[in-house]
């Protein structure tokens, strides 16, 4: 039977190398390596990276056309210099809105994330996607460079810029002033490490996202929506004190593990790690707290 047609098979094993080369190492060639041994050839290597990988062709979820969304490019001031960012909101609004700061992962402010941030407009909210690259000139197309780049970023800086750009979001026409933040991977432990430093921040989800010092967790006013990938070991090895440090401090939170699924199961343009079931779910628990948490009070 002629095989040449079937998929490559990707094991837990090569996705976990690919994990390590994109948030440790930063490696290409050592990745390549590993993944040649793993596969048994550089050609099956070689086919089976970009199914890991994320994809700059995958179709958006909200198309750039889709006529119930506006979109616009805009800049603002953070830190004393020019944060660059995208902006979606429903074009038919019937009152304020409830408002969302979408923070990439470590690829950038990419297609995937404009494509995020639409499906937040979709849904209802006014939702702004910086790119936190801005002082580098802009997220570049090669994605190994934005990693390298946001490797770099010093993280104090990066957080001021975040609550930066959370007090901009505040003040844009059409928002109710609400604001709450929604990270993913390198994003999601941004968001939380903004819930520490921004007081103003009504809520913060974390999709798979690192964790904040314990000690540092008493500061948090946002009501917290964590999600984990259940095989995310790396991630979620600080779960538990996460969570005892929540309870402790008596800070609002969730948290959803989502058995049997990778880091990064949200990210719809990597087909070996993508998980649909799971990331419906998590973004309809998302959809549901943000709405709650950032309703506009009444008098």
């Amino acid at each position: 039977m002629d095989d040449t047609r079937r998929p490559p098979k990707i094991t837990q094993a090569m996705i976990a190398a690919y994990d390590e080369y994109t948030h440790l190492t930063l490696d290409r060639r050592g990745f390549m390596e590993k993944l040649t041994a793993l596969t048994g050839s550089a050609a099956a290597a070689a086919a089976i990276a970009p199914l890991i990988g994320a994809s700059k062709a995958k179709a958006a979820i909200v198309p750039e056309t889709d006529p119930a969304v506006k979109t616009e490019r805009v800049t603002f001031t953070t830190q004393g210099t020019e944060m660059k960012g995208y902006l979606a909101r429903p074009v038919e609004a019937a009152n304020a809105l409830p408002c969302v700061l979408v923070i990439h992962e470590n690829r950038g402010l990419n297609g995937h994330i404009e494509d995020v941030a639409r499906r937040f407009a979709k849904d209802g909210f006014l939702a702004l996607a910086p790119d936190l690259l801005s002082d580098d000139g802009g997220t570049p197309e090669d994605e190994d460079k934005a990693r390298d780049l946001i490797g770099k970023l010093d993280k104090a800086r990066t957080v001021a810029e975040a609550a930066d750009a959370l007090g901009w979001l505040t003040k844009v026409e059409g928002g109710n002033g609400n604001v709450g933040a929604v990270g993913f991977c390198w994003g999601g432990g941004l968001v939380n490490s903004l819930a520490v430093a921004a007081p103003g921040l009504k809520a913060g989800v974390a999709y798979y996202g690192s964790q904040p010092d314990a000690a540092d967790v008493p500061k948090i006013k946002a009501a917290m929506l964590l999600h984990y990938a259940g095989l995310d070991d790396r991630i979620n090895a600080g779960i538990d004190a996460y969570r005892k440090a929540l309870e402790a401090a008596k800070v609002e939170h969730q948290i959803y593990v989502y058995d049997g699924v990778n880091h990064a199961f949200n990210n719809d343009t990597s087909s070996a790690r993508y998980d649909k079931t799971a990331s419906d779910l998590a973004w309809q628990r998302t959809v549901a707290f943000l709405k709650d948490k950032l309703a506009a009070q009444t008098p």
